[in-house]
Parts: C-alpha cells; structure tokens; sequence
C-alpha cells in the first residue's frame, strides 16, 4: 500500500461500490482522524477479497482473506499507518448482521484505526473492546467486530 505523510485521512478504492458514498467515507475517515487518532493521518484501502488474502499472505503468513488488516507505521512521519478492508467480507458480513455495507465498512475501519492506535483485543484485559464499544456507540453504529466473537 503506498505510504502517506499528509494530515488527510485518505480513503482508497481498488474496486467501486455504488452500494455507499465515497465521499460519506472520506467523512467517516476525517472524523476517526479527528476523534479517535488525535489528529494522526492514516490511508484506508478498499479491495477485494484477493487483494486481502494477498496482504494477509504475505505480512502475516495467513493464507487465506479476511475482512480488515492494520498496518502501523514503521516510524514516525506523522501517519498512523494503513488498513485494508475487503469488499467483499464487509458485504457478507453486513447481511449476516442485518445492516447496510457502509455500516459494516465504517465498523471494520473503526476496528482497523483502534489497532493504528496500538491496541489489540487479543492480547489486552477487555481495553480495546469496551474503546470500540464506546466510538461504535457514538457513531450509531451496529455491534461491533469483537461483540459479535464474545457474543
């Protein structure tokens, strides 16, 4: 993914969806910015389930597609680092949830960001969940990623 030193948090498309609004995301991503990251820029990328396994495959020795990775920066140029979120898990997953795509989409990015920001709901006491609890809840959103584990 290519890095980013602006302050913009910028959203990237490798596939178009008409099913959501490019520029509601480019807003959701400027509020994670402004709110969650403390004014820290990060790049999201929208891609396919292929693009995801390739990412997945290649980083973290996992061989398969899944819905969002995090890649924090390797130092210290003003951005956080960049997600990857699938097009196609975000799809299926927002049918099994019963809400729209955008929803799921703005779910994986908040989960996505709250790794950039250093936290890891597999190895904290609960911290990262109830902090995705708390900015889900703010932004109207459904039940979150690590909700719907726990459930």
């Amino acid at each position: 993914m290519p890095a980013e030193t602006s302050d913009k948090a910028v959203v990237l498309f490798r596939n178009r969806s008409r099913e959501f609004s490019l520029t509601s995301l480019r807003s959701y991503a400027e509020r994670l910015r402004d709110e969650v990251t403390g004014g820290r820029a990060f790049v999201c990328m929208l891609a396919s389930d292929a693009e995801l396994r390739r990412l997945n495959r290649d980083f973290r020795k996992k061989d398969y597609a899944t819905d969002v990775l995090s890649f924090p920066a390797a130092e210290a140029n003003g951005s956080l680092g960049e997600i990857a979120i699938s097009i196609q898990r975000a799809r299926v997953q927002a049918k099994e949830q019963q809400h729209d795509i955008a929803d799921e989409v703005r779910i994986l990015m908040l989960h996505g960001v709250l790794h950039l920001i250093g936290m890891d709901h597999e190895a904290d006491s609960g911290e990262m969940a109830r902090a995705e609890r708390k900015w889900r809840k703010r932004y109207g959103l459904p039940v979150g990623l690590i909700e719907r584990v726990s459930a």
